[in-house]
């Protein structure tokens, strides 16, 4: 029996645990990328400055239209 269909023998009969490894380590690791990423917005969230008001208009530039009919 050659190296390769050795181990896919071992692996084949191991009673369902490298089965639940196949379907528990992508869950795993997702559910830890997602704690990561919610760690990061909240420390950025709490890094943010906030503003007392509300914030400044920069729509518009220069000085105001003349809204007088001539």
């Amino acid at each position: 029996m050659s190296a390769t269909a050795m181990r896919a023998a071992i692996l084949a009969h191991q009673g369902g645990w490298d089965e639940v490894l196949l379907v528990a380590g992508p869950i795993l690791l997702i559910a830890g990328l997602l704690v990561l990423a919610k760690r990061r917005v909240e420390r950025n969230a709490a890094d943010a400055p906030t503003t007392a008001g509300p914030p400044a208009d920069t729509t518009t530039a220069g000085p105001p239209a003349d809204t007088h009919d001539r």
